[in-house]
């Protein structure tokens, strides 16, 4: 989701990277694997039960309880001729308009971060989002004549049915995160989209670096997970992810468990403002020195450079974007090291 929302934050000059930084490299990935389960596992075991009574029910075609099994097998196993009917989208874009949702769950996840969870108007809908794209969010404040509108990345998968989910930070001065998190089951919000960011397909680019600063982790979280959910797709990643402290780390179970599973395309950097003593990450802002050593180089064929995060961050490493359509100039760090506008995208 993109959660564009600033960060209080000040930018400092970034602090030296550990070598442990420089020396790290995509180990041999294992020969399968898939970070989340489906439940193909439960139809292959019934499809293999089938087939090894099929024998047996020839030699009994005709009895009461072959024709039972053949009902079952009818039943179970839709014919080849059967058109897929595909789920219906809460946000179908155009002249819908908004839509209001409800909120059906509150999870805290750290000290100023809550899991949102809301009901799609149909328990078997989907929201309606492709990769990559998110929502317009709207609530006006009872002192205000304008309502307060902003852009959030779900995290939920696009196939997910019934719920969209929302990670969202509050910020002392942010009127629309303030808002959600004062949201209990049984509210309201008000959501508009999908719209649309950057058209993905599979092996658009051999690697793509994600550059990431406090829930602007959100949109880049939506593209990993839409990477490595589809066996044809065999991009590398590699995510820089600042932030305050090692509580301020959203998602980092999900990627670990990302970078255990495909470690030879996925790998992870860490930096904190304010680090522990035990901490073995960068530490400071996300400066030059561990994007030189971290990102797919500029010279490399087929790369891309994806930026998300609180205004300071974006000025110093890639220079905000000017509107949803513009994108701006490309300045600050990654064009020193050298990266064309071409191969950067800012969210």
């Amino acid at each position: 989701m993109s959660l564009f929302v600033a960060s209080r934050c000040a930018f400092r000059a970034a602090a030296p990277i550990k070598r442990s930084l420089q020396t790290r490299r995509y180990a041999t990935e294992p020969a399968s694997g898939s970070p989340k389960s489906s439940g193909s596992t439960l139809a292959l075991l019934a499809g293999a039960a089938g087939l090894a009574g099929a024998g047996s029910y020839f030699f009994l075609s005709g009895t009461p309880a072959a024709k039972k099994a053949e009902a079952a097998v009818k039943e179970a196993v839709p014919s080849p001729s059967t058109p897929t009917t595909a789920p219906k989208k809460a946000l179908t874009g155009g002249d819908q308009g908004f839509i209001s949702l409800e909120l059906k769950e509150v999870t805290p996840v750290n000290h100023n971060t809550k899991l949102l969870r809301f009901a799609l108007p149909e328990e078997d809908m989907v929201s309606g989002l492709h990769i990559a794209s998110a929502v317009l969010t709207k609530f006006k404040p009872s002192d205000s004549e304008k309502p307060v509108l902003r852009p959030y990345t779900p995290v939920s998968d696009e196939d997910a049915r019934g719920h969209v989910d929302f990670l969202v930070k509050a910020y002392p001065n942010g009127p629309m995160s303030t808002h959600l998190h004062s949201l209990t089951p049984g509210a309201t919000l008000d959501v508009k989209g999908p719209l649309p960011k950057y058209p993905w397909s599979a092996n658009k680019h051999s690697h793509i670096g994600l550059i990431a600063g406090g829930t602007g982790i959100t949109p880049m979280w939506q593209l990993v997970r839409a990477i490595f959910a589809n066996p044809e797709d065999k991009t590398k990643v590699t995510l820089v992810f600042g932030n305050l402290t090692e509580e301020d780390i959203l998602l980092k179970k999900e990627l670990a468990e990302l970078e255990n599973t495909y470690p030879q395309r996925f790998r992870a950097f860490y930096t904190l403002d304010n680090p522990p003593k035990e901490w073995a990450g960068g530490k400071g802002v996300i400066g030059k020195e561990l994007l030189k050593t971290v990102l797919p180089e500029p010279k490399e064929e087929g790369i891309k450079v994806f930026v998300c995060g609180p205004p300071g961050m974006m000025n110093a490493v890639s220079g905000n974007k000017k509107s949803p359509r513009d994108q701006g100039e490309l300045v600050g760090v990654l064009k020193e090291l050298g990266y064309t506008a071409e191969q950067v995208y800012k969210f």
